[in-house]
């Protein structure tokens, strides 16, 4: 019997300590939708700072209580700070336990992201606001918006890439020639640097070679060379005279005696001819 008393008190006791439990959290509760309706009325009138300060004090009641947050920041929102309003929208998104809940934090995300042309980003936003409430009319009117708002944003990424592309194309064909180019400079230069090394060294060799042929009195030292090697040639070349023949000079000395005696002959003859010979005059009329 004892124990029965015991296990009856300890029941008592844990149904005592959650019904305890459930009534915090049910005032709790309480109190943060008292903060969130001050909080609604002090944005309603402008009065975003204090209505900032009822909202969070709501959040520091229950910090899951999607409607501080989704509130909270609906109220950034409003004053433009979308950076904080998308955070607390997110958080409410994610602590959402309604479809409701949820339709209504991924919408407004979704304007919020369309504000910071984040196009493909609002799509998705749009999208999840109609897979909780797909009879919104409103989200989607925006969806379509969104999406035709990223395929624009993709064309105009892709064509600043392909013009990129063609860029970095045009810029290393540019480079290429520039190298090609330089380096027919390069060739022409060192053609001409060859061409002009030329010249000079051929004018030093002519020179040497010129001097070379010439004596110590200026004369062209080979053809006076020549002249005596061919004189001495040509002494060399004569045949001497073999023993009882006559050389070639003796031969010319006996032809020109020779001639010499025929011609005196001749003039005797025609001497004596002359003279027995009569000579007729013209005679007078």
């Amino acid at each position: 019997m004892k124990h029965v008393v015991i296990i009856i008190l300890a029941l008592f006791s844990i149904s005592s300590f959650a019904q305890d439990k459930e009534e915090e959290q049910i005032l709790a509760h309480q109190k943060a939708n008292d903060l969130v309706y001050d909080a609604n009325i002090l944005a309603d009138n402008e009065d975003y700072v204090s209505a900032e300060m009822e909202y969070r004090k709501a959040m520091s009641e229950q910090p899951n209580y999607t409607v501080g947050a989704y509130n909270l920041g609906n109220s950034y929102y409003k004053k433009g700070i979308f950076d904080e309003a998308l955070y607390r929208l997110k958080q409410t998104a994610k602590h959402a336990t309604t479809r409701d809940e949820k339709y209504r934090a991924f919408h407004n995300i979704g304007n919020i992201l369309m504000q910071d042309k984040q196009c493909k980003e609002a799509t998705e936003a749009f999208k999840n606001a109609l897979r909780n409430n797909p009879t919104d009319n409103e989200t989607r009117y925006n969806y379509a918006l969104a999406k035709e708002c990223a395929e624009q944003q993709q064309e105009e990424q892709d064509k600043q890439d392909e013009n990129k592309d063609q860029n970095e194309d045009n810029k290393d064909q540019e480079k290429d020639q520039k190298d090609q180019d330089q380096d027919k400079e390069d060739k022409k230069d060192q053609e001409d640097e060859n061409k002009d090394e030329e010249p000079k060294d051929d004018g030093e060799k002519d020179k040497k070679e010129g001097e070379d042929k010439k004596d110590e009195e200026g004369n062209p030292k080979d053809e006076k060379e020549d002249e005596g090697k061919g004189g001495e040639d040509e002494k060399k070349e004569q045949p001497k005279p073999q023993p009882g023949q006559l050389s070639p000079q003796q031969v010319k000395n006996l032809l020109e005696a020779m001639n010499d005696q025929e011609q005196k002959v001749q003039d005797k003859m025609n001497a004596q001819k002359t003279k027995g010979e009569r000579v007729q005059t013209e005679k007078d009329w």
